[in-house]
């Protein structure tokens, strides 16, 4: 399979992706829905990427902010942020045989069109503007911001991190 394909040095498994809900209006097709997107598919994503990782390849998981802290009516999408902090520690574990070195990225709000399309209601984007508010560098995170540290644990220059969550917050989730 490998001579067939090739291999991979480097992994990004990035699944995001969440809904307001506020405990008491919660649905199973919510939980459903969140659960598969940003822990099922990263989960799959890696395994079926494995037979193509060479030994001492760095895989990369792209949690958040959320799985630290508390965020009115994001219960769930925190929920799995914890879960894929989880799947950096355990698989470090599982592949230390590897070599490979498996962390994850833990941003703030990124200004991206996807987090903007959380505020669709006025209480959605006010919701987004206090959360501007408790960044100590007091703005959002550029996409750049966030590559820059993947490209970080995917080089050489990260060779003996792993199992580590990593946060890129401006100090949001540390203060």
């Amino acid at each position: 399979m490998q001579q067939q394909k090739g291999s991979l040095d480097i992994v990004f498994a990035n699944a995001g992706g969440g809904e307001f809900a506020p405990l008491g209006a919660i649905t199973e097709a919510h939980v459903d829905k969140t659960f598969n997107a940003n822990v099922k598919r990263l989960l799959f994503t890696v395994q079926q990427a494995l037979p193509l990782l060479v030994d001492g390849s760095s895989i990369i998981l792209n949690a958040s902010t959320a799985a630290s802290t508390g965020t009115p009516a994001f219960s769930v999408y925190s929920a799995t942020k914890v879960a894929v902090r989880s799947f950096a520690r355990s698989w470090t574990l599982d592949l230390k045989h590897r070599h490979m070195r498996v962390n994850a990225l833990s941003p703030r709000g990124t200004d991206t069109a996807g987090l903007h399309g959380l505020a669709q209601t006025e209480a959605h984007a006010q919701e987004l503007n206090a959360l501007v508010s408790t960044i100590p560098l007091g703005r959002m995170a550029t996409a750049d911001e966030i590559a820059t540290v993947a490209v970080f644990l995917a080089s050489d220059d990260s060779s003996d991190v792993t199992g580590i969550e990593l946060f890129v917050d401006g100090g949001m989730a540390q203060i």
